[in-house]
């Protein structure tokens, strides 16, 4: 879970944030070859073998039945976390709404169309496609809340808060918050 990129806030390594994971989310709303046309360009973008994910509910409206797969995700983490953020950083033109943190230090964006990241062609035969992008934040330590045995609580100062997220997202990343 270590990362490359890391700033020191303060004297002590245990209190300097860090990304934990990036989660990628493609929802296509169908099944079938165009689902298999975003898993292909999810995997060109990302180097990262994408999952499909099924519907949860049948809605007839949509044509949509339980149990189709319905989109993909992949989690992405280490470096491979973070040359796919300054891509997607670099299709928001650097600039990021403070709307997209929340309390813990986690922000979450969208992006249109696939072709706006940088590095990305355009082929008519496999279509366009937007997604959602997820990232973790956290502090080295707060695993302990999350493992299976010997859980724990995380103390009030090991919690990441939304504008300690956003100095390290500015720091590294050089994005301008709105």
């Amino acid at each position: 879970m270590s990362q490359i990129i890391t700033i020191k806030s303060t004297s002590n390594p245990m209190q300097n944030p860090l990304i934990a994971k990036v989660v990628v989310n493609m929802s296509i709303g169908k099944s079938g070859e165009i689902l298999q046309n975003a898993m292909n360009v999810f995997q060109k973008i990302t180097n990262h073998q994408p999952y499909p994910r099924r519907a949860k509910k049948t809605i007839r409206e949509w044509g949509i039945t339980k149990g189709t797969p319905i989109a993909c995700v992949g989690t992405l983490r280490g470096e491979k976390a973070i040359d796919f953020l300054k891509k997607g950083f670099d299709a928001l033109r650097n600039k990021l709404p403070k709307s997209s943190f929340d309390s813990n230090g986690n922000f979450s964006f969208g992006i249109r169309e696939h072709i706006e990241l940088p590095g990305v062609k355009y082929e008519p035969n496999l279509g366009i496609f937007g997604m959602d992008i997820c990232v973790t934040m956290e502090r080295p330590g707060y695993r302990i809340k999350k493992r299976r045995k010997c859980k724990a609580k995380v103390g009030r100062r090991q919690r990441l808060t939304s504008s300690d997220s956003m100095d390290y997202i500015k720091k590294v990343f050089n994005i301008e918050l709105e």
